[in-house]
């Protein structure tokens, strides 16, 4: 392994293509193709929100095996398994037509998701800590808002006529490159941990709730719920509303992905200029407001103005969220991180089986924004409460 140690910029930017290939790309591209596949006859709608719920389960296990693994080195060790997983599993996505193995895949690829979505910002953040850069930290989000972008494109590659399974090789070609690039030069990344290493008073794993973190930890359950129903199924949603030929089920996605290309930076400036917790009440407004858009304003409207807030904020949300929560316990701030993580995927979790439930008793998708807002309340009033116990 190199031992020399890579530039700043280039730390953050091999960061930032981890989220784009395991995050932007491997999972949320899910959302733009499940209408198409549903209507290449590969699964139902029903059936689609099923394979979305083992994805965010992989994502769960995956948070965490990285609570597990926390240190430095165990991360290193890690990520390069995580990113074969991740790479593997989306080939077999290109060849596979059987329900059953698709879930499977949609496993597998949640659990690479998981790991390398909590060990790469924890890791990175560590490294820019012992060189006074944290407030840099924030920024490697946006490869998930790249990813999200190009997710929207690669769904629907012009001059082809993919369909079924052969949709997901754009996205599959695209990752093994940017994975192999970006995960060397994360291995790269040498952090002096032998003091923590040696110490005797590490924290037991139940120091991480405390008076001044279960609020964060309340607040982020609500907002892992809340975003997680509008950004799975906002152009199914669409589509059910408008109708399948409608022009905004394809470009309600894009203007997701071009509204949180930006917010990364966004967000880490406000994080910075007002303070992460205040930062984080004003994100959870925004995010509330747009699901509220999508229910009670008609016709395209509503998905217009919850695709342009949602994806303007619910990254800020992961960012303000993470640096939160390692000022409030910075000699644990790895094993913190994969505990929110973790507790994210949960009510992430929960959201597709909850839609599937509700689908399952003659109700609609677009009713099941009802229960996102209820969530995203909750993760407003509980990130006030944070904010009163940490001053």
């Amino acid at each position: 392994m190199p031992s020399r140690q890579p530039s700043t910029l280039h730390a953050v930017f091999a960061a930032a293509a981890l989220l784009l290939v395991v995050h932007g790309l491997g999972r949320f591209i899910f959302t733009p193709l499940m209408p198409l596949l549903v209507d290449d006859g590969q699964f139902s709608t029903g059936e689609g929100a099923a394979i979305a719920t083992w994805n965010y389960l992989g994502y769960l296990l995956g948070a965490l095996a990285a609570i597990r693994w926390h240190r430095p080195g165990q991360i290193r060790a890690s990520i390069p398994f995580a990113l074969a997983l991740h790479c593997l599993t989306l080939v077999g996505l290109a060849v596979s037509e059987q329900l059953t193995l698709i879930t499977l895949l949609r496993l597998g690829n949640g659990i690479s998701n998981g790991l390398i979505f909590v060990m790469v910002p924890a890791l990175l953040m560590e490294w820019l800590a012992a060189r006074q850069r944290i407030g840099l930290s924030g920024l490697i989000y946006l490869g998930v808002g790249t990813g999200l972008l190009l997710s929207g494109v690669l769904a629907h590659p012009p001059g082809t006529s993919l369909t079924s399974a052969a949709r997901w090789w754009p996205v599959a070609l695209l990752s093994l490159p940017l994975a192999l690039w970006g995960g060397w030069l994360m291995l790269r990344l040498n952090i002096d941990t032998t003091s923590q290493d040696d110490s005797a008073s590490t924290p037991a794993p139940s120091a991480l709730l405390d008076a001044r973190t279960w609020p964060l930890f309340l607040a982020y359950a609500g907002a892992g719920l809340g975003y997680i129903l509008p950004m799975t199924f906002l152009p199914m949603i669409a589509s059910i509303q408008l109708g399948s030929t409608h022009p905004m089920v394809q470009q309600s996605w894009l203007i997701v992905a071009a509204a949180t290309l930006p917010a990364a930076w966004l967000w880490n400036h406000l994080g910075l200029r007002l303070g992460d917790q205040r930062a984080l009440l004003l994100n959870y407004a925004i995010q509330l407001l747009s699901v509220i858009a999508a229910l009670t304003l008609p016709g395209s409207t509503g998905i217009l103005l919850c695709s342009v807030l949602m994806g303007s904020s619910f990254l800020g949300a992961v960012l303000l969220t993470q640096r939160l929560g390692r000022s409030l316990q910075p000699h644990q701030g790895p094993r913190l991180s994969a505990a929110l993580i973790a507790l994210y995927s949960v009510t992430q979790l929960l959201g597709p089986w909850l839609a599937r439930a509700w689908l399952d008793h003659d109700g609609t998708l677009p009713e099941t924004l009802w229960l996102g807002a209820g969530a995203l309340a909750w993760a407003l009033a509980w990130t006030w409460r944070t904010g009163r116990a940490t001053r």
